[in-house]
């Protein structure tokens, strides 16, 4: 009767832990699946993972600034548009024929063939977004009037920005240039200079700095918002209908045959559209001009 009795207690325990296994499979399902849910949802591509990166060296004012609000606008577009800052003029170009980035923006069509031509690089324009016009800004002298003989002034030491602040100068009488030279002008084409003014050739991102040392200083537009001075700080400003104007836009720069890249096209679209037209004249108050 006893081994009965164990043999019926041993069986009623068999059931029970079968019966605990089965349940606790049961309960894990849920957890299973849910586990399941969130590892495929972390697995699924954000919308920044779909976006097709643009990287694009620029100066850090405007150029910079404006890429910024373009970016909002690409995102679109389905384009994630990612500015790297440079503070010179050579890096820019340097890093787009490398590859390091795919366009700049920082400079306009005759730095360009001049860097060119002098580093031999293969760099085209894939579009004219703005204009920045130059000013002569005051150091030790305050007004242009003022100026006395053999008074220094501070211009760009690059060929073609240098040309720029030569023919800003004569615009002013301060000077008188070789007929015909153009944007090709450099000091041996002036002719005349009645007050004997002394020509200090420094790199154009240190002109601002040059101020306190010079009586006036010829300035790229970006270098003087950098350095906050305003448009209408300066003593004389490039009219808009001036050679300068129509010669001194600023581009987008691309390796050549990528200026026919559709995310290349899409950001010179966007650069060109009405919105951040409007953007750069309200942000800049006449410093930065969009080109028409």
């Amino acid at each position: 009767m006893k081994k009965v009795l164990f043999t019926i207690l041993i069986a009623a325990l068999s059931l029970s832990v079968f019966a605990g296994c089965a349940s606790s499979g049961t309960t894990s399902t849920p957890a299973a699946a849910s586990a399941a849910e969130s590892t495929t949802a972390s697995a699924a591509p954000s919308s920044t993972a779909e976006l097709k990166k643009i990287v694009i060296g620029a100066s850090p004012t405007p150029h910079a600034i404006i890429l910024k609000e373009a970016a909002k606008l690409l995102k679109d577009k389905g384009y994630d548009l990612q500015v790297k800052e440079f503070s010179d003029y050579v890096l820019p170009n340097t890093a787009l024929e490398s590859k390091d980035i795919d366009a700049n923006y920082f400079q306009h069509q005759p730095y360009l063939d001049d860097f060119n031509k002098e580093k031999g690089t293969n760099i085209v324009s894939a579009g004219s977004i703005h204009y920045e016009p130059f000013g002569v800004y005051a150091g030790k002298t305050k007004t242009l009037a003022d100026l006395k003989d053999g008074a220094k002034i501070a211009v760009p030491n690059d060929t073609s920005n240098e040309a720029r602040a030569l023919l800003l100068l004569q615009a002013q009488g301060l000077i008188k240039l070789k007929d015909g030279t153009g944007i090709t002008v450099t000091k041996k084409d002036i002719v005349e200079n009645k007050k004997n003014l002394q020509f200090t050739e420094i790199e154009a991102a240190q002109l601002v700095r040059s101020l306190p040392d010079v009586d006036l200083a010829v300035i790229n537009g970006n270098y003087a918002l950098q350095g906050n001075l305003k448009v209408t700080d300066a003593l004389a400003v490039e009219a808009n209908d001036s050679l300068a104007a129509t010669t001194y836009a600023n581009i987008i720069a691309v390796r050549k045959g990528d200026e026919n890249r559709e995310d290349i096209k899409a950001l010179v679209e966007v650069l060109k559209s009405d919105e951040i037209k409007t953007f750069i004249q309200n942000t800049f108050s006449g410093a930065v001009v969009p080109v028409k």
